[in-house]
């Protein structure tokens, strides 16, 4: 498994960071290859929408593997999803989930929300950015 507790946490630390330096209290989800919850936490006064929003953008991340917001324009009528949504109610069609890859291969996917559009994609940028260079320094290494 590539989403340790270890690993997660610091995940979790990087977007509690990034959203501090922000001044925004948001809700932060991991989930694992299959889209299934690793770890949820809500910062400060988050959205109390962001207990279900949250966990549903890094689901959506990890099982289309791609970056909600995409998934969003392709389930737009006349898209090459048109209405995924119906088909598994837990695809979240909201900016802020974003796709975790390690060696090419889907490791799992992070939700943020509690901002703008623009605020949860950069704090969800910065944690990938995290997870990259966690990886390339090779600290969690599976």
């Amino acid at each position: 498994m590539i989403l340790t507790d270890e690993l997660c946490d610091r995940l979790c630390a990087a977007a509690r960071e990034k959203s501090r330096e922000m001044g925004l209290d948001i809700g932060f989800a991991v989930s694992d290859e299959n889209g299934l919850p690793r770890v949820y936490r809500r910062y400060g006064e988050a959205l109390v929408l962001s207990i279900t929003l949250v966990p549903g953008k890094a689901y959506t991340a990890a099982v289309a593997q791609c970056r909600t917001k995409n998934v969003a324009a392709c389930a737009a009528e006349g898209g090459s999803l048109m209405s995924i949504q119906t088909n598994d109610p837990r695809i979240t069609l909201v900016a802020g989930g974003y796709p975790l890859f390690a060696d090419g291969k889907i490791a799992g996917g992070i939700g943020v929300g509690g901002g703008t559009e623009e605020q949860d994609c950069a704090i969800a940028e910065y944690v990938v950015s995290v997870f990259e260079e966690l990886q390339d320094t090779c600290h969690f290494c599976a």
